[in-house]
């Protein structure tokens, strides 16, 4: 039996790096870990050297199609298949102005990273990722602040981090529908102790005495839930946590 081939984005620090490392001691499996600068990247370089043919670093930049479509001609050379991508590469943006003053750069920048990085990733993988498996599996790792319903009432001033999350999770709906197939869904990791939660709390201390949980129990939710994804033909995708529970869109 084939191993499962997995590719997740955003690698290199964080979620990311949590999932690569639960990925690689599982038994059976080839993973490619994304990363802008993998020359940079200690974490990534020492799961390389532990895990000796069945986990590469692929030099992988958001929204970049170059570095996409090299990174997935990486995998099929050395795998001949990909199963698995996990788009888990963002950003929480650079502004904390309110709606009124945000910067339109600041905009452009969130959905460069948080909408077209995952659609790039997408575009470049999908043709291997059909060849591969009848149930490709296609993950962008989003969040609860994309929800409409309930991010939107949150009193943060993060229009670009949660609007760019709400186009994303639109975009991976519409994947479920447009690829026969494909099974596609945004996946909130919960509120995690990382470098870039760090940096929220210095934006907005409020955030401090915000119950958190660690990465590995975060990432361990979130195989949980997508080794169990299968496709709905009839509810359609769902918006989900990383405790299986559904968020609404």
């Amino acid at each position: 039996m084939s191993p499962t081939v997995y590719l997740v984005s955003g690698a290199s620090r964080g979620i990311g790096l949590e999932i690569v490392t639960q990925l690689a001691a599982r038994e059976d499996v080839i993973v490619f870990a994304g990363a802008r600068n993998p020359a940079a990247a200690k974490g990534l370089q020492a799961l390389e050297s532990k895990y000796r043919g069945k986990f590469y670093i692929v030099k992988l930049t958001s929204a970049d199609e170059a570095d996409n479509k090299t990174a997935v001609a990486k995998i099929k050379e050395l795998a001949g298949r990909l199963d698995v991508v996990i788009a888990n590469a963002g950003t929480g943006g650079s502004s904390t102005a309110p709606s009124e003053q945000v910067p339109l750069d600041a905009m452009r920048e969130a959905f460069e990273v948080n909408v077209l990085g995952p659609l790039a990733l997408f575009q470049a993988s999908y043709q291997l990722l059909k060849t591969s498996s009848d149930s490709p599996k296609f993950i962008v790792i989003s969040t609860v602040l994309g929800s409409i319903e309930v991010g939107t009432t949150f009193p943060l001033t993060i229009l670009q981090y949660g609007t760019s999350k709400a186009a994303v999770n639109w975009l991976t709906a519409k994947l479920h529908y447009e690829y026969p197939g494909l099974v596609a869904f945004p996946l909130h990791p919960g509120s995690v102790k990382t470098d870039m939660w760090t940096l929220a709390i210095e934006r907005f201390p409020e955030l401090a005495n915000f119950p958190m949980i660690a990465a590995e129990e975060s990432v361990k939710g979130i195989l949980s839930v997508v080794d169990a994804a299968k496709r709905d033909e009839e509810a359609g995708p769902k918006f989900l946590s990383y405790d299986g529970s559904v968020i609404p869109w």
